[in-house]
């Protein structure tokens, strides 16, 4: 199944520059705490992500990784970054100054040149924490004459916390190539014999992960045994204590499950700490003293405080949610909810605020270090479990699409083009319901060129299930309504039809109600609602959900939460089969007209 996907922004180089000052600036005006400290690692994510993409563009240029002075300027400014934070988590969030050698390097890069960033998906959306690889790295064993390689894209700031943590030189860093199950390094070789030369020192390979096969780690490695560096010689510094996954090969495996490996996980860095290093005491900071301890709501453990039974538990696809909490302070209840280290949390914290102010979204109460607290609707059952009437449904619902139609604009983020999201449905229903199938609905979607000038993008919401809306008295509350038009999937940003086909197939709408649906959007939102767009749309997105959950289930293997996300894939395939003998928007909801008329 096509489901995930990486999103490039083009941006200039001064205006990295500039957004990196200014974080730097804000930290140096604000008081020992932990604001100060997050808007130090804030300018450090954003360096990275310049760094990575100019050493990238040469690698694309030369064909392999080599040493440049554009790359060692590059890994010095991470460095000299990596060594503040780490001065600022041991003095307890205080400050961390900068030598102004870093501001000449970090200057010296051409600022008109156009790069192609990709946001580091461990900050935005796991939980990835730059502190816990400076902690595994002082509790490693290892020293100053480190070798540190860092593969890139995150793992060239990830290096940079190491060797800083260790007294270590800036780390070399390398792209793998290939296919993601089975990647390769192509550096120098002039490069790889000066390493063959330190080959009594121990070398440390950072990056995080591993995800499915470990081949990026892998391939790293292999480079390095090839060069004759000993294999008890090579240090892994990853993300998670786990195993490679099923796709990874037996040599990677055998070499993963006996080498050295270094890691904090989040967990033990926030919670296993004493204040004010500790989630708990981030939430007290703007919450007051909390009642008890924080209580997991992450892997889908939120649906026992909305639920009844078990029995009707929607599906969860818990490997991909955010880390969640539940807080009771001053006799309220709040969720501490992982939104995204530095810009990622920002654009969410003012988003929530805009929402909460707009009537649509609780109560926010500020972020700390990634995590956006917000007051939890502890008496406010889910619309799957309440009785809400359809025409407040189709209102409310459509005053939200209009408002995010409205002043939520994509600006420069990108999501897939139209093209993409057709090659995704099309490969993704051939999967599921077969050739013949996939064949009827590359007919039907043959107009993509034709409609995308017919595209605005906006923060879409990508969640409009009855689950993530709240009944509180005669309004909705939406929920999880800020995580997933960025998300680390294919669909990126999209018109707000995308999330009207989304209401259209998770609300259960009828023609009518969609129709009304489309004009309240229209007339509220500004903006057209073309039908030829969102019939585009509705198998785009039934296929693309009927994708992640049949992903989903298969990550998982067996068990009751496999089977909740394998019987949805089904629903999704089963509606998406029925489209093929419809003519209009929804004929997923054809019946419910013609019931209603008989």
């Amino acid at each position: 199944m096509l489901v995930y996907g990486d999103v490039e922004r083009v941006e200039t180089v001064g205006a990295k520059q500039a957004f990196i000052r200014a974080a730097l600036s804000e930290a140096k005006q604000l008081p020992p705490g932990i604001r100060r400290h997050e808007a130090l690692v804030g300018a450090f994510i954003a360096t990275g992500e310049l760094v990575q993409s100019l050493i990238d563009a040469e690698f694309q240029e030369r064909g392999f990784d080599a040493r440049s002075p554009l790359h060692d300027t590059g890994m010095e400014c991470l460095c000299v970054l990596a060594d503040a934070i780490a001065q600022s988590w041991r003095n307890e969030a205080g400050a961390a100054s900068l030598p102004l050698r870093f501001f000449d390097k970090l200057l010296g890069f051409e600022p008109s040149r156009a790069i192609r960033t990709k946001q580091a998906e461990g900050y935005a959306f796991y939980a990835l924490y730059p502190e816990s690889y400076i902690e595994a790295a002082k509790a490693s064993g290892l020293g100053a004459d480190t070798q540190v390689i860092g593969i890139r894209s995150i793992g060239a700031g990830l290096s940079a916390l190491v060797a800083a943590a260790i007294g270590a030189p800036p780390p070399f860093t390398v792209r793998p190539v290939g296919h993601p199950f089975e990647r390769e390094i192509k550096v120098d070789p002039a490069l790889t014999a000066e390493l063959a030369a330190r080959r009594g020192s121990p070398f440390a390979v950072v990056d995080e992960g591993p995800g499915l096969s470990g081949s990026s780690f892998g391939a790293a490695a292999d480079w390095l045994e090839s060069a004759g560096i000993p294999r008890e010689q090579i240090h892994f510094f990853p993300s998670h204590a786990g195993g490679l996954g099923p796709q990874a090969s037996g040599r990677h495996r055998e070499r993963w499950n006996t080498a050295p490996r270094h890691l904090v996980s989040m967990d033990d860095l926030l919670f296993r700490r004493r204040p004010p290093h500790t989630l708990a005491a981030w939430v007290e900071d703007v919450v007051g003293p909390l009642e008890g301890p924080l209580e997991e709501l992450s892997g889908g453990a939120w649906r026992a405080r909305r639920y009844r039974d078990e029995g009707s538990w929607p599906p969860a696809n818990v490997q991909q949610e955010r880390r969640k909490y539940l807080a009771r302070a001053g006799g309220a209840s709040w969720l501490v909810k992982f939104a995204g280290l530095g810009e990622t949390g920002s654009r969410k914290l003012r988003q929530a605020l805009q929402l909460h102010e707009a009537g649509f979204t609780p109560e926010v109460a500020g972020l700390r270090h990634g995590f956006l607290i917000e007051r939890w609707q502890e008496d406010a059952p889910a619309l799957d479990q309440a009785s809400f009437g359809r025409d407040h449904l189709v209102a409310q619902a459509g005053a939200y699409l209009a408002f995010r139609a409205r002043h939520f604009p994509a600006a420069d983020r990108h999501g897939a083009d139209l093209d993409s999201l057709r090659r995704m449905a099309i490969y993704n229903t051939g999967q599921a319901l077969g050739a013949e199938a996939a064949a009827d609905l590359e007919r039907r979607l043959s107009s993509a060129s034709a409609l995308e000038g017919e595209v605005r993008r906006v923060c879409t919401d990508g969640r409009m299930h009855p689950w993530e809306w709240l009944v509180s008295g005669s309004r909705l509350i939406k929920t999880d309504a800020l995580d997933h038009s960025a998300a680390h999937d294919l669909i990126g940003h999209q018109d707000i039809g995308w999330d009207i086909a989304g209401a259209a197939v998770e609300l259960d709408l009828s023609h009518g109600e969609v129709s009304r649906l489309c004009g309240i959007v229209q007339q509220e939102g500004g903006h057209p609602v073309s039908p030829d767009l969102l019939a585009f749309l509705i198998p785009c997105y039934l296929a693309f959900q009927m994708g992640a959950h049949a992903m989903g289930a298969d990550a998982l293997g067996e068990g009751p939460e496999a089977v909740r996300l394998r019987q949805a894939a089904v629903r999704y395939g089963n509606r998406l089969r029925a489209l093929e003998s419809r003519d209009g928007l929804l004929g997923i909801a054809q019946e419910q007209d013609e019931a209603a008329a008989s």
